[in-house]
């Protein structure tokens, strides 16, 4: 009769350590978040900031964010659902709106900062790599590009968000290698292609090439787009008023919704103890009287 050796013995679940919540969840890579939130101990407590993008459904989320003990400190944010505020109301999470959202978190940041009139950046977006040269007075900020888990593969929109960025004026260690445009093959970056991509040239192809060949799949997939207008030929014409439309004003929009007047209460109000008190003389009182006609019923009773 063969025996089955017991792996996991009670010393093994004695000393199993469980994995943080986020690991479990599959949402946090520790290891890459650990290499990108180290500090040296020279630097005396000096944030690290983070350029965070995170990519929804719907959204896309672009951040500035340092790591404290206390948890993770947002400086700066920007929204794809920010975008149609400065004229850009459809395709709010393709390669081009991933630019706009980089560029507006880096104009928004630096004008915080007050650094936004040294720092103008790459005013004309070309396609070619930008890095923003050190001014005179003080250094361009820098923020490390934090992608989260996905796979930065060439040609990624998290890319297009890096280059908005970079072309707003921050400073971010980059390679153009990643840029949509590079070619393994000729190991270079060709700007005529990244710039399509910036400009919206890749959707303004296939809107047309959906418009010819399959006309009834265009009206339902590009419906946003008729319904406001847009055509194919006038997308890139579109994107540059919306750069422009960023760097003339990049401030936050205050929210107009209103406060709620009254708050909704799920559950029961914690009492304070004078109410507790008052609550329980009441609740004995009352009982102390029902004890006490009781009596009196069984006195009538008994006569």
């Amino acid at each position: 009769m063969a025996f089955i050796k017991v792996q996991k013995t009670r010393a093994y679940f004695k000393r199993f350590q469980v994995k943080f919540k986020r690991r479990r969840e599959g949402k946090t890579d520790y290891r890459a978040r650990n290499r990108l939130i180290n500090q040296d101990k020279n630097k005396y407590n000096t944030p690290k900031y983070r350029f965070v993008v995170r990519f929804t459904n719907k959204d896309i989320v672009a951040q500035i964010v340092s790591a404290s003990i206390a948890g993770d400190m947002i400086l700066a944010s920007a929204y794809a659902n920010e975008l149609p505020r400065y004229g850009l109301e459809v395709g709010l999470t393709n390669y081009a709106a991933a630019y706009c959202t980089g560029l507006l978190l880096a104009r928004r940041l630096l004008q915080k900062l007050e650094m936004d009139q040294e720092y103008e950046g790459n005013v004309e977006a070309t396609g070619e790599d930008y890095s923003v040269e050190p001014g005179e007075s003080r250094r361009p900020f820098r923020a490390l590009l934090d992608v989260g888990l996905i796979r930065t593969t060439t040609g990624n929109r998290v890319f297009g968000a890096l280059k908005g960025a970079l072309d707003g004026g921050l400073d971010i260690p980059h390679s153009e290698k990643r840029f949509a445009g590079f070619t393994k093959d000729s190991k270079n970056l060709d700007a005529e292609v990244h710039r399509k991509y910036i400009y919206g040239g890749h959707v303004a192809a296939y809107m047309n090439s959906l418009n010819e060949d399959e006309p009834e799949k265009y009206q339902t997939h590009f419906s946003g787009y008729i319904k406001k207008g847009i055509e194919a030929d006038n997308i890139e014409a579109l994107y540059k008023k919306v750069h422009a439309a960023i760097r003339a004003d990049p401030s936050p929009k205050k929210s107009e919704k209103q406060p709620p007047k009254e708050h909704k209460r799920f559950n029961q109000k914690k009492l304070t103890y004078d109410e507790r008190r008052a609550k329980l003389i009441e609740r004995l009182n009352a009982l102390n009287a029902a004890a006490g006609n009781d009596d009196d019923d069984d006195d009538s009773d008994d006569e």
